[in-house]
């Protein structure tokens, strides 16, 4: 019997030795999530939230590895900035994030498995599953960092570095409330082995409206069906943005901002 409780237990061992450094991330993130999302507001829980973020930036520095950012802070923090699951924000990418002071510039590092896990706790809320699909979509742009809504108007035509795998840029507005107006972020995000680098820019382009887009705008928000205002500015809001990305390409300021989404890539340590 001792001899089979010995095996059983240097089993079990082995089992717990060959977690992965991401899984191991990921079970003490679970384990805080359901600790403080349950817990009473106070100065002992904000104080033990604190810690816990520290230790889950500590590990990601484990196995993400030393990152320099051109611009960039040099020490990440976790970009999960919450486990309380009630507040605004939860759910961010995991991974290290790094930003300028007022967010102008945001950056996150994380690695391609805890990018899939990260993709299907949220493919829930309409997250595409395969990651170039992702990358296309203003649902990636939205949910991975800060807390306010992003709107896709174009994608940007980069050219991908050999040496990764992917790269994709897209032009947008980020805000809380009316997302339409001349886009100015590039977000571009790029994939090198097993690391995956997302570089959100606000402020990072002057562009324009379109005379075209802005008619079919305001058709469409002229139409009486659906009678719901919300739905009405919503359809009004997809159709204006398609003709955005269409139209985009031909506008005098395009070019630059291709440009602009090519040397933010180039911030990234990719070679």
């Amino acid at each position: 019997m001792r001899l089979l409780a010995l095996l059983c237990l240097l089993a079990f061992a082995a089992r717990v030795n060959a977690a992965s450094p991401e899984q191991h991330y990921l079970d003490l993130r679970d384990r805080y999530i359901a600790k403080f999302s349950k817990a009473k507001e106070s100065d002992e829980t904000s104080r033990q939230h604190d810690a816990a973020l520290s230790e889950l930036t500590g590990i990601l520095r484990g196995f993400v590895g030393p990152v320099t950012i051109k611009g960039l802070p040099a020490d990440g923090k976790s970009n999960v900035d919450t486990l309380f699951k009630e507040d605004i924000g939860f759910g961010h990418l995991d991974g290290l994030g790094f930003a300028t002071e007022g967010d102008k510039q945001q950056a996150v590092v994380t690695t391609t498995s805890l990018l899939k896990h990260w993709l299907r706790e949220h493919g829930k809320d309409g997250m595409p599953q395969e990651i170039d699909a992702a990358f296309r979509s203003d649902r990636f742009y939205y949910q991975a960092i800060q807390d306010a809504a992003f709107a896709k108007y174009a994608e940007l035509p980069i050219t991908k570095p050999a040496s990764v795998s992917a790269a994709v840029a897209v032009l947008g507005v980020r805000g809380n409330g009316d997302l339409k107006g001349p886009p100015h972020e590039i977000d571009v995000v790029a994939i090198r082995g097993d690391k995956v680098y997302f570089l959100a820019a606000s402020g990072a382009v002057k562009t324009a409206e379109i005379a075209a887009c802005e008619k079919i705008w305001k058709q469409m928000m002229a139409r009486k069906v659906p009678q719901d205002s919300m739905a009405r500015e919503d359809q009004a809001m997809d159709a204006y943005t398609k003709c955005f990305a269409r139209e985009a390409p031909s506008q005098s300021w395009f070019a630059a901002t291709v440009r602009k989404a090519q040397s933010q890539l180039e911030q990234l340590p990719l070679r």
